[in-house]
């Protein structure tokens, strides 16, 4: 059952003071950079500076602004229309998909892994591995978000983190995990990429692109031009991730290309072994070079430790946010720890490569450098915004929001999740965090996640 809300009312606040207001990370986050850069590509955004305070949910589920409403499409543990189950757990990554008659296909990923958790339930002909507990469910949507139809669209595969669509309409989701079958009761190998057809997922079944490389994967996006898939890796532990671009045998083919295979290589930045190491916007650097993967799948070295020859290669910490815009790919390392080996330290950056240049750029570094108030540590999933903002889904700690950014650099909260985890009297009171934000192809409706507990919303309003 949906479930629907308006926002209450109350006394406006001047910008500062909502983002004051609304939790401890934000504090002494700031940014340097040019924020146009985010927004390559997209209709122009006037720097409408937000949309007002948010406001306290009598449900206590989801803060908005004034004129916001939202819908609760789907709450893990409830049953699956299609009765296969239950709605599985740790809902992350999501794409919403054009479908015929105004529909939309909404795609979402469940990041479970191999005990805790609600599975997504096992169907035949969707399943890799009836081991695994992760995977991926879809809703049909009609024009006016009703739910029509939630099912499994693919079973058997662990981690799924987050991923991305294709130029095509489908998804591509993500495990971020390399585990190796036999470990943790696998009983087969991890770390892949699978092809999620929303409408119908029988056409694409669970057949893991191989090629396209076995590591932890993050998120990817598609140069609609080229049709290369460009890909993050989010390793935990040093050495830290890659970033790697694919190139396929039959680009732009369509459903089931991708399984015709092609070529994994990493990128090396010439004299840049860490990515944190660099900390002043704008930095530029000429001739980036694609070095082909010794071995894509992983059979005895995970491809960061593999020999990429003298030069070596380059790395970088907390690989995630991947998206295409213009003539670019942009792509997100959440934050550097150099306790954790990292080179330096910082709160989040935003890396441009340029195809055609083989440029590489550093457009926005988070950090306390400007009195300009940035969303609160560890940026995670990024979506452009139909009217050409930026949306940005926070994964840090204390409360959690989605935040809007324009192109002058203003910041504004969207939402905050009041779905707490722990007691709201406690010291340091966690809340869930957000994941998958992204809109419908109309541009009406921003689609959220909320990770934990596991609930889908659809937010409608007065979008500018």
């Amino acid at each position: 059952m949906t479930t629907e809300h308006d926002s209450a009312q109350r006394p406006s606040a001047t910008r500062r003071q909502v983002l004051s207001g609304t939790g401890a990370t934000i504090a002494g986050i700031a940014f340097a950079g040019a924020f146009t850069e985010l927004f390559a590509g997209t209709a122009a955004a006037r720097g409408h500076g937000g949309y007002g305070p948010l406001q306290p949910d009598p449900a206590g589920l989801l803060d908005l602004p004034k004129g916001f409403r939202y819908r609760v499409l789907s709450r893990q543990g409830d049953p699956l229309r299609s009765g296969e189950g239950l709605v599985p757990s740790n809902h992350d990554g999501m794409a919403a998909l054009p479908g015929r008659r105004g529909r939309v296909h909404l795609v979402r990923n469940h990041e479970n892994r191999h005990n805790g958790q609600i599975p997504v339930p096992t169907v035949p002909g969707l399943t890799y591995d009836p081991a695994a507990k992760g995977g991926c469910t879809a809703l049909t949507l009609d024009g006016r978000n009703d739910v029509l139809d939630e099912r499994v669209a693919i079973a058997g595969t662990a981690v799924n983190c987050a991923g991305g669509p294709t130029p095509w309409g489908t998804w591509l989701t993500c495990e971020e995990n390399e585990d190796k079958a036999g470990t943790n009761g696998y009983t087969k190998d991890h770390g892949f990429i699978f092809e999620v057809d929303g409408a119908d997922p029988r056409r694409t079944g669970a057949v893991p692109l191989t090629a396209m490389g076995r590591f932890q994967h993050e998120a990817i996006a598609v140069d609609p031009h080229s049709g290369v898939v460009y890909e993050t890796e989010d390793a935990f532990n040093k050495p830290f991730g890659l970033f790697y671009r694919f190139l396929p045998e039959k680009p732009l083919g369509g459903t089931g290309s991708l399984r015709a295979g092609g070529e994994l290589e990493a990128m090396r930045v010439p004299g840049v072994p860490d990515l944190s190491a660099i900390q002043e916007t704008g930095a530029r650097f000429e001739g980036v070079e694609w070095v082909p993967v010794p071995d894509p799948q992983a059979a005895h070295t995970p491809i960061r430790l593999q020999d990429f020859g003298p030069r070596g290669i380059t790395h970088a910490q907390k690989l995630e946010g991947c998206y295409w815009g213009g003539s670019s790919v942009y792509f997100v390392s959440s934050f550097a720890h150099s306790a954790e080996g990292s080179a330096a330290d910082h709160f989040g950056q935003v890396w441009k490569y340029e195809p055609r240049r083989r440029r590489l750029t550093l457009v926005i570094v988070f950090g306390p450098s400007t009195d300009i108030q940035l969303p609160g540590e560890s940026p995670d999933n990024i979506c452009l915004a139909p009217g050409g903002g930026l949306m940005v889904s926070e994964d840090g700690n204390g409360a959690q929001h989605v935040f809007g950014l324009t192109r002058r650099g203003e910041v504004y909260p969207m939402a905050r999740n009041r779905q707490v985890l722990t007691s709201a009297e406690a010291d340091e009171p966690e809340w869930g965090e957000f994941a998958g934000v992204t809109f419908s192809p109309d541009g009406s409706t921003m689609y959220v996640n909320c990770y934990v507990p596991g609930t889908t919303f659809a937010v409608t309003g007065p979008w500018h």
